[in-house]
């Protein structure tokens, strides 16, 4: 009995010590900065990034205090998005540059805990850490919001940081962007800012039960993350019939050809793309226009409604 016992220990303390190995967050150092940040390249990244969609605080005008507290809905809890304001006590105002990337791209907090991934870090990963860094300079010339954010609301054992490490290790692509040498220099722009900052992905896929994009149906629409509607195939299955133009124009309007308009948790996301430069939205357009058609989730049939 007690060779058993003994036995039983070690294994789950191996167990333990394998667990906790396994998720230990992952952080990288900085290297040195080659050039003095660009805040004009900032503010393209902050609205590429949709940061103000998330962090502004709710049901205020100004879309730049990002003191957050948005409810983000998903089959495993509610999530509130944190102050990103340069508020130091509250916000990210004692965060250090290197601080601020881990997070971004490694989903690492300043004190070494697990982000949970509905922060999209998972496309973030593929940013250029320059373009992180002008982005950090330019949050700091934002008002400091005061405010702490209240914790997330997510049950056992989905509330565990630590397995999040898991979660990486398993759904997590930490390849950087690689440009195309075969595509244009628009092309790859708009790979960049869709599958970067943009983080269009992150909505535009269905996702498996354990929340990790199917990689095959990747832009081909599912179920809203948030648990209403449907979000559409913006692969030329879904928008085969759209032009280049029509795309671009969406993306600055919300407007498409056929005459509707962007709705829900995209009117948000539009009000972000209409803030970037007509290049960087053509470069976009002219990225998804390429998409080859994938076949996604079949959407539930429309409620017909009486007459």
């Amino acid at each position: 009995m007690r060779r058993t016992l003994l036995a039983a220990l070690l294994a789950a303390a191996a167990a333990f010590g394998l667990y906790w190995w396994l998720t230990a967050p992952a952080a990288f150092a900085l290297p040195a900065a080659s050039r003095e940040p660009d805040l004009v390249n900032g503010q393209e990244v902050f609205h590429a990034g949709g940061c103000a969609s998330c962090h502004a605080v709710p049901n205020q005008g100004d879309r730049l205090r990002l003191g957050g507290g948005l409810p983000i809905k998903s089959p495993f809890g509610t999530f509130y998005a944190p102050n990103i304001s340069p508020d130091t006590a509250d916000g990210i105002g004692g965060w250090s540059e290197a601080d601020f990337v881990n997070a971004v791209m490694n989903g690492v907090s300043p004190q070494g805990a697990h982000y949970f991934p509905a922060f999209p870090y998972t496309s973030y990963h593929r940013a250029k850490i320059d373009d992180l860094r002008d982005l950090f300079a330019y949050l700091k010339t934002l008002p400091a919001v005061s405010g702490r954010v209240r914790d997330h609301d997510l049950p056992f054992p989905f509330n565990i940081r630590r397995t999040v490490g898991i979660w990486k290790l398993l759904f997590m692509d930490d390849r950087p962007f690689v440009a195309d040498a075969a595509r244009s220099a628009q092309w790859n722009r708009g790979a960049y800012l869709v599958n970067g900052f943009g983080h269009c992905a992150e909505c535009h896929s269905p996702r498996n039960l354990l929340g990790g994009l199917i990689t095959a149906q990747r832009f081909a629409g599912g179920p809203n993350p948030e648990g209403e509607g449907w979000v559409p195939n913006i692969t030329q299955k879904g928008i085969g019939g759209w032009s280049e133009k029509d795309i671009a124009d969406f993306l600055e309007t919300g407007d498409m050809p056929e005459g509707d308009s962007a709705s829900g948790a995209m009117r948000p996301v539009i009000k972000n793309l209409a803030q970037l430069t007509d290049e960087d939205r053509a470069a976009m357009a002219a990225y998804l226009k390429s998409l080859p058609p994938v076949e996604g989730p079949k959407p539930p049939p429309r409620k017909q409604t009486g007459g």
